[in-house]
């Protein structure tokens, strides 16, 4: 059995591990300190054409792995939460409901959105780097997006449990 000192040893070693992914992922831990006087361009992106009638259940199921952390190195789940209904501290919004405070909710704004990051977060605490700080193939990028469109719009092909 294990002593009280190791286990406390892992515990805060676990929660270490942790907030340092949240930092990263969630953009944070901004070098020397001091503001970055650099300007935001906030003008929203241009969307992107994309059809959701193109949504397979492959996609969401390849997302679902990207988002949960099981492909590609995802770390959505961090700052999205692991249901998508938003991370703890809010970093990260509600990906379930029909609010959508970055992008229009469209499966091409999803993308878009995922694509560039989100500088000036509407409600958030930190930005979202572009791709989530990841080097995500199109491929990957438009399965993640599909993931997420998927979850606040369930008419969409879902793989079999």
């Amino acid at each position: 059995m294990l002593t009280v000192e190791i286990k406390m040893y892992r515990t805060r070693k676990k929660f270490l591990a942790a907030a340092a992914i949240f930092a990263v992922a969630c953009g944070g831990g901004g070098g020397e300190g001091g503001s970055d006087t650099t300007p935001v361009d906030t003008t929203p992106p241009p969307q992107t054409t994309a059809d959701p009638a193109q949504i397979t259940a492959a996609m969401v199921a390849r997302g679902n792995d990207i988002f949960h952390g099981r492909a590609a190195n995802g770390i959505c789940y961090t700052c999205h939460g692991m249901n998508g209904i938003g991370g703890p501290g809010g970093l990260g919004p509600n990906l379930t409901d029909d609010q959508w405070l970055n992008t229009d909710g469209s499966y091409g704004g999803i993308i878009e959105t995922i694509r560039t990051g989100v500088a000036q977060p509407v409600e958030a605490p930190a930005p979202m780097p572009p791709m989530g700080g990841l080097a995500l193939s199109d491929e990957d990028l438009r399965a993640v997006a599909a993931y997420e469109y998927s979850l606040s719009h369930p008419e969409v092909p879902q793989p079999a449990p």
